[in-house]
C-alpha cells in the first residue's frame, strides 16, 4: 500500500514547481485546487518520511542491540513509533471522495414538532456557526424564512474554509460536515409548554458540496424563473415589492427559491448558487456508487423515527446512532464543541472504508 508514496513524491515536486509560476496564481480556481492537492501530498509525504525514519533507527537499534543489551528498549520503542506513523499513513491514503475538499451548503428545516421545531433549527444554525467560528471558517445565510417565535422553519447557510495549508485532508467543511446531513431529534421542555411536560421534535439537514459557475453547466433555457412577494420579517421593502425569487430547473426538477435580500437581482444570484451546488451533488450521485449511499443517508423527509442524533436537554446528553458516540455535554456541544462528535463520524466511516479495501 505504501509504495504508491512513491509516485507522490513525483507529483509533489511537480507541483511544487507550478505553485511557484506567476500564470498558475492567475487563476484562482486553479491555484486553489493546486494548493490543495500539494496540501494533502505534503500531508501523506511527512508522515511516509516519519515511517521511514523510525524503521531506519530502529534497525540501527537492532544491530547494536546485538552487542548491548541495553538497546532492545529503544527497539521496542522505535518500533511502536512505526507502528503508529503506519497506521497513520493507511488512513491518509485511503481514497476519498474530491467533494471532500469543497466548502459546504448546508440548510436546516424544521419537522414534526411546530414551532418547538423551528426553535431547534435556530439551535442547530447557531451549533454549526459557532463551529465555524472555531475553526476559522467564514459564514454566509443565503435564505432563511423565520418563524413566529424567532426560529426558522428554513434556513441556509454557506460555510466556506481556509485555506488549504491550513487544513489537513478531509478537513474542508463538506468533507466534514457532510456527516450532518439527517434527521437530528431534540428531547426538552418547550417555551409553549405550559405543563413541563418533555416533547420530541425534529428538524432535518441537509449538506451538500458548493460548486463553483466551472463545475455545474446551466443554460439559460433549462430555467424557470417566477418572482413573488418576500414574507416574514424584513425591512421596508420587504412585503412591498417582487424581489423574491423562485428557480425551477426543468431537466432536473429542482427547485430553489431566495428572499433574503432586498433586490430580485441578489436573490436570483443565491438561489442560482444553491441550485449549482444541488446540481453537483446530483451529478456525483449518478457517477459515483459511494457518494449516492453518502447522499440516501441523508434523509429528506423529517421523521423522528429516521434520527441520526438525538439532543436531550433534561440529561445534557448528546447521541450519535450511527457511530454509539454519547457524551453528557449537550450545552457545549450547541455552542460549537462539535469536533469529538464529528470524529466519531469520520473514524468510522475511514474504518469502513478500510475495511472495504482489505476485503
Amino acid at each position: 500500500m505504501f509504495e504508491a508514496v512513491e509516485g507522490m513524491l513525483a507529483e509533489h515536486a511537480e507541483l511544487e514547481g507550478r505553485l511557484g509560476l506567476p500564470e498558475t496564481h492567475a487563476d484562482a480556481r486553479l491555484a486553489r485546487t493546486l494548493n490543495r492537492r500539494y496540501a494533502e501530498l505534503g500531508a501523506i509525504i511527512a508522515v511516509w518520511r516519519e515511517w521511514q525514519q523510525h524503521g531506519e533507527d530502529a534497525g540501527a537499534a537492532e544491530e547494536l542491540a546485538a552487542d548491548d543489551p541495553a538497546f532492545a528498549e529503544e527497539v521496542t520503542a522505535l518500533r511502536a513509533q512505526q507502528e503508529d506513523a503506519a497506521e497513520r499513513l493507511r488512513k491518509l491514503l485511503v481514497p476519498r471522495a474530491p467533494a471532500d475538499d469543497k466548502d459546504a451548503i448546508l440548510e436546516v428545516k424544521s419537522g414534526e414538532g411546530g414551532e418547538e421545531s423551528a426553535l431547534f433549527a435556530g439551535d442547530l444554525l447557531r451549533m454549526y456557526t459557532r463551529y465555524a467560528e472555531r475553526r476559522g471558517w467564514k459564514t454566509e445565510v443565503l435564505d432563511a424564512a423565520e418563524s413566529d417565535l424567532g426560529g426558522f422553519k428554513s434556513v441556509t447557510v454557506a460555510i466556506k474554509g481556509g485555506s488549504a495549508s491550513s487544513e489537513g485532508p478531509g478537513q474542508a467543511p463538506y468533507g466534514l460536515l457532510k456527516f450532518e446531513g439527517g434527521v437530528h431529534r431534540v428531547q426538552r421542555v418547550p417555551v409553549t409548554e405550559s405543563q413541563g411536560r418533555i416533547h420530541t421534535s425534529a428538524a432535518g439537514v441537509l449538506v451538500v458540496p458548493e460548486a463553483e459557475a466551472v463545475d455545474v453547466e446551466i443554460h439559460d433555457n433549462d430555467l424557470r424563473i417566477d418572482v413573488f412577494r418576500s414574507s416574514g420579517p424584513g425591512g421596508q421593502s420587504v412585503n412591498t415589492t417582487d424581489s423574491a425569487v423562485r428557480i425551477t430547473h426543468l431537466p432536473t426538477g429542482i427547485v430553489v427559491s431566495c428572499q433574503n435580500e432586498k433586490s430580485q437581482l441578489q436573490n436570483k444570484e443565491q438561489a442560482l448558487r444553491i441550485l449549482r451546488a444541488r446540481l453537483l451533488a446530483a451529478a456525483q450521485e449518478a457517477a459515483d456508487a459511494e457518494a449516492s449511499e453518502a447522499r440516501r443517508s441523508q434523509v429528506r423527509t423529517v421523521d423522528r423515527s429516521e434520527r441520526i442524533r438525538t439532543y436531550n436537554f433534561p440529561e445534557n446528553r448528546i447521541s450519535d446512532h450511527r457511530t454509539g458516540y454519547k457524551a453528557y455535554n449537550l450545552d457545549q456541544v450547541l455552542d460549537g464543541d462539535l469536533q469529538p462528535v464529528l470524529d466519531s463520524c469520520v473514524e468510522a466511516d475511514l474504518a469502513a472504508r478500510l475495511a472495504a479495501l482489505e476485503e
